[in-house]
């Protein structure tokens, strides 16, 4: 035990000497952690919550044009300028000069079109109920679309298609009102009776979101609940870098050679190295834990909500944790050199990061790159926060990432146990 304990001793104050893997392992996840959160919250945010500001140009010569701008302010959606005199070529760069995210133009036959479209649907439902005669539809509806917009060359995508769907609820409301309208005018009323319209207005029509969970609490996600698991266990995994390069720089200092004329140094080594890092990983992850929970909310972020189930945490963290020390072990046994233990390591940590969803989410990918994936221990670490934190899940839930880590760190030991025993340590 004494032997233990003195190996523990050294192990840690060789950690403690190593300002950068030190920086590494806790001002990097830190960091990681704030700066994505806020990105991605100010993200979440922009859509939900702010008004994007638009810019549109009304040249309709009907009343409808106005009608989509009232719908537009009311939806609470839009910031919305407008400006008659700009031409449609014009408007391109205007929404640029303003500083637009988008730039709407509505064209002058935009209540025309509208109108003889929802003429065209009311005397087509009129003639199928045989109230009216069926007769040919002289005027021809303009197939093309009527209103065009313009985005900023800088929106994202999933902004652009968010923006341009609210446009298009707002729109086939504002066309599905004047098309009843068209149909009741046709059938002799002189506007839509008041309860039908009370009843299509009806604030109570919608849908609730709820998140889905085999347990009993599931927890909204949002930011916190993403990223806070995983850049803990991405941060956890560079500790490649400390631990690996001082595996490397001990075997070429001799430090290895000396173990072998104690009996069952080299176990305690491994042993204390194991301990160590297993250590200072779950502080680290604690800390994190800790700076979500009680610290986000305090700068506008939100709080990170814990899971129910504290052991399955500790169990999977710790099985992580694990797993990140034996590939740390298994990089410093093969790299002749710190520089490759260090390259090599960090380059890996970042492909296993990309594949294995810490970046972006595995199910965006293509089926055969989520395949190539399931070898990432980080896709399974993240797999098992993600059940934890996001969907309150059971450990029948957790089997498959518990069984993955265990079998990972095992093919790590093996494979070092080889290089060792081919190099004559033990």
């Amino acid at each position: 035990m004494r032997k233990l304990i003195a190996s523990i001793r050294k192990e840690s104050l060789i950690l403690l000497h190593d300002k950068i893997g030190l920086i590494l392992m806790f001002l990097m996840p830190i960091l990681l952690v704030f700066i994505i959160t806020i990105v991605q919250n100010s993200a979440f945010q922009l859509v939900s919550e702010n008004r994007l500001d638009i810019l549109v140009v009304n040249k309709d010569e009907g009343n409808l044009g106005d009608s989509l701008i009232v719908l537009l302010e009311r939806s609470g959606s839009f910031a919305v300028s407008t400006n008659k005199s700009i031409s449609f070529k014009a408007l391109r760069k205007q929404t640029i000069d303003q500083k637009k995210l988008m730039g709407i133009y509505i064209p002058p036959n935009f209540s025309k079109q509208t109108n003889l479209s929802s003429r065209k649907v009311s005397q087509l439902i009129l003639t199928e109920f045989g109230a009216i005669a069926k007769q040919k539809f002289k005027e021809q509806v303009n197939p093309n679309k009527q209103i065009t917009v313009f985005f900023d060359p800088v929106l994202q995508a999933n902004f652009r298609l968010s923006m341009t769907e609210g446009l298009q609820t707002i729109l086939a409301s504002l066309e599905r009102e004047n098309m009843l309208r068209q149909l009741f005018t046709d059938m002799g009323y002189n506007e839509i009776p008041s309860e039908i319209r009370a009843e299509l207005n009806h604030p109570d029509k919608g849908i609730v979101s709820l998140p889905a969970s085999s347990g009993e609490a599931a927890q909204i996600p949002n930011s916190t609940q993403h990223n806070v698991p995983a850049w803990s266990l991405f941060a956890m995994f560079f500790m490649v870098i400390s631990l690996g390069g001082n595996l490397v720089k001990e075997r070429l200092s001799g430090s290895f050679v000396r173990l072998q004329t104690i009996p069952s140094a080299f176990l305690l080594l491994v042993v204390s190295k194991i301990f160590v890092y297993l250590i200072v990983s779950l502080v680290q992850l604690a800390f994190l834990f800790f700076l979500g929970v009680y610290i986000f909310p305090h700068i506008g972020l939100p709080q990170l909500n814990m899971p129910t189930n504290l052991l399955s945490v500790i169990v999977v963290s710790g099985l992580s944790a694990f797993a990140a020390i034996n590939y740390a072990l298994l990089v410093g046994t093969y790299a002749k050199t710190q520089e490759q233990a260090n390259g090599f390591g960090a380059i890996s940590i970042i492909i296993f990061a990309a594949i294995g969803g810490i970046w972006v989410p595995s199910f965006v990918m293509p089926s055969y790159l989520q395949a190539i994936g399931k070898i990432s221990p980080l896709n399974w670490c993240i797999d098992g926060f993600y059940t934890l934190f996001l969907k309150n899940g059971a450990w029948n839930e957790l089997l498959g990432t518990i069984i993955y880590l265990i079998l990972f760190s095992i093919g790590c030991q093996l494979l070092i146990l080889l290089k060792l025993k081919k190099q004559n340590y033990i």
